[in-house]
C-alpha cells in the first residue's frame, strides 16, 4: 500500500448508487444508451465485469452501509416499508460513522430505504452531517410523494419546497452545492444514492426525445431517465473539477440491483433480472475512477461483493477495519491484482415466501442455487419495439428444491444447469451453505404499523419518523 499518499492526503470520495439500473443500460455495454460521462469514468477507471449486489434495494443499501451479509442483519427479505417498525440495526457501526473518525465531512443525497420509523434510524443519526433525500422505496419524481404522504426531507425537516422540481436535478443540485461550499482541505465522502431509475418511469421530455429510435414509450422514458442521471453526474465531476477536488477524488459507481424488466430496464444478456437469484439480478453494472488507481483503462474481472464495498472504501481513505463480513478489496482494484474473495452468498431468504430467491452460493467458478430463483426469468432483449415484451415467471416451490448448478465463467447467461452432471459440487456447495445458515437471522420483516400514518398525518401528510 501506498502509506506516502494516503498520509499526505486522504481522497475524496464520491460513492453514487443508481436505483435498478441493469447490466446492458448503460453506454459502454450497449451503444443505443446515451451515457458519455459514465462512459468516460468507466473507460478511464476500472470496469467491474463481476461485482455483485442483492437482487432488491433494502438489503444492497445495507451493506453499503455496513459491509455485513442482509442475511446477518434481518435485512434480507424484500425492502423496507414505509409501515414497517424495523431500520438497519442501530448496533452497526456504518461506514459515514467510520469516515467521520478519521475527519471525512459526511453527506448522503437521494435514497435511504433503510428504515425512519425512529429518529435514530435516519440517515444524520447514522454517521452522515447532512442528508437530502427521501426515506421511502420509491416516490413521485415531481411532487416526492409516496403511499399518501409526502417524502422529501432536509436533515429532519420536510422540505416541501422542491413540489414540481425532478428529482435528478433536486439531488444534483445539492451535490455539486455540497462540492461548491466545500473546504477541499477536509476529506469529503459524499453518498449519492439516485431516484433514477426506479419506476414510476418520469422523466422531462427532453431527454426521452433524444431517442427517437426507440418505439416503445416506456422504453424510451427510461433511456431518457439514464440519460438525465448521467447529466448530473457530469455536471457534479465538473463541480469537482471547478473546486481543484478532481484529481484527488475516488468515484465509485454501482447499481443496487437488476435490471426491473417490468419496468423497461435490461439486464441482456444476462438471465433474469430483480427480485431474482440470477446473474440479471445480481451481477451489477459497477465501476470505480479517479485518486489512487495504479491500472486504468482496464476490465477488471475479479470478484466483489457488495459487502466489500466498506472495507475498500475504508482502506482506501487509510481509515482503521472494522470487523465485518466484507473484504478491502483496494489493493487488488487498484493495482490490478488478484481479488481477495473466491466466494460469496448471494442470499439466504427463509422467509414465506422469499420472493427475490431463496439461497444461492459462488464459490470459485461455481454457482448453486437452492429452490426458488425468484420472480422473473429468461434472456430478455430491451424493448425497443413498440409492443412490450412478454415475460417469463417462475412457479414458486418452497424448500432447498430445485437444484441449479452453474459454471458461471464458462456459463455467465446460465443456460446449462449441470446440478444432474455433477452431484458431488451440488452436494459440497450445498454443504457450504448450511454452514453458513447457521449464522442466519430471522427476517425483520414486521406487519404494518398504523402508527406510521398518525406519525405522518401529524406531520402535514408528510412521512416522519419519531413512531417507534
Amino acid at each position: 500500500m501506498n502509506i506516502s499518499w494516503i498520509a499526505a492526503k486522504r481522497p475524496h470520495i464520491l460513492f453514487i448508487v443508481a436505483d435498478d439500473l441493469g447490466w446492458n443500460d448503460v453506454g459502454y455495454q450497449n451503444p443505443d444508451v446515451i451515457t458519455p460521462t459514465i462512459d468516460g469514468l468507466a473507460k478511464q477507471g476500472v470496469i467491474f465485469q463481476s461485482s455483485y449486489v442483492l437482487p432488491i434495494c433494502s438489503p444492497s443499501r445495507s451493506t453499503y452501509m455496513s459491509g455485513m451479509y442482509p442475511y446477518k442483519t434481518g435485512m434480507q427479505h424484500i425492502v423496507i416499508g414505509g409501515r414497517q417498525s424495523v431500520c438497519l440495526p442501530l448496533e452497526l457501526r456504518t461506514l459515514p460513522q467510520q469516515l467521520k473518525e478519521v475527519g471525512y465531512a459526511t453527506h448522503a443525497v437521494g435514497k435511504w430505504n433503510l428504515g425512519f420509523c425512529n429518529l435514530k434510524c435516519i440517515p444524520t443519526y447514522r454517521g452522515f452531517d447532512s442528508f437530502l433525500g427521501y426515506y421511502n422505496t420509491q416516490e413521485d419524481y415531481y411532487n416526492h410523494t409516496f403511499g399518501g404522504y409526502l417524502d422529501l426531507h432536509d436533515g429532519e425537516r420536510v422540505a416541501r419546497e422542491y413540489d414540481g422540481q425532478y428529482s435528478t436535478h433536486v439531488y444534483t443540485n445539492r451535490t455539486t452545492s455540497i462540492i461548491e461550499a466545500h473546504d477541499p482541505d477536509q476529506p469529503l465522502f459524499i453518498y449519492l444514492p439516485y431516484q433514477s431509475v426506479h419506476y414510476p418511469i418520469q422523466v422531462p421530455d427532453k431527454y426521452a426525445d433524444m431517442y427517437p429510435h426507440i418505439g416503445n414509450e416506456g422504453r424510451k422514458k427510461f433511456s431518457g431517465m439514464v440519460t438525465a442521471m448521467d447529466e448530473g453526474i457530469g455536471n457534479i465531476t465538473r463541480a469537482l473539477q471547478d473546486k481543484g477536488m478532481l484529481d484527488d477524488t475516488i468515484i465509485l459507481f454501482t447499481t443496487d440491483n437488476g435490471a426491473e424488466l417490468l419496468k423497461y430496464g435490461n439486464n441482456f444478456p444476462l438471465r433474469g433480472g430483480k427480485h431474482t437469484l440470477w446473474e440479471g439480478g445480481t451481477r451489477g453494472v459497477a465501476f470505480m475512477a479517479g485518486a489512487g488507481l495504479q491500472h486504468t483503462g482496464i476490465k477488471y474481472n475479479g470478484l466483489i461483493h457488495s459487502i466489500d464495498w466498506m472495507p475498500t472504501l475504508i482502506g482506501a481513505a487509510g481509515a482503521p477495519q472494522a470487523e465485518v463480513d466484507g473484504v478491502n478489496q483496494w489493493d487488488s482494484i487498484r493495482l490490478n491484482q488478484p481479488s481477495k474473495r473466491s466466494e460469496f452468498i448471494y442470499n439466504l431468504d427463509d422467509f414465506h415466501i422469499p420472493t427475490q430467491g431463496h439461497a444461492a452460493i459462488r464459490v470459485g467458478d461455481w454457482k448453486l442455487i437452492l429452490g426458488y430463483p425468484g420472480e422473473s426469468d429468461g434472456w430478455t432483449k430491451p424493448m425497443n419495439d413498440t409492443k412490450d415484451t412478454a415475460l417469463l415467471y417462475n412457479i414458486y416451490s418452497p424448500g432447498d428444491t430445485p437444484s441449479y448448478l452453474f459454471n458461471i465463467t464458462d456459463d455467465p447467461r446460465e443456460f446449462h444447469n449441470v446440478a444432474y452432471q455433477h452431484p458431488d459440487i451440488v452436494q459440497k456447495l450445498t454443504k457450504r451453505i448450511q454452514e453458513y445458515r447457521l449464522l442466519m437471522v430471522p427476517a425483520k420483516y414486521p406487519a404494518k404499523d398504523p402508527a406510521a400514518d398518525v406519525a405522518a398525518k401529524k406531520n402535514g401528510n408528510a412521512w416522519a419518523s419519531g413512531w417507534c
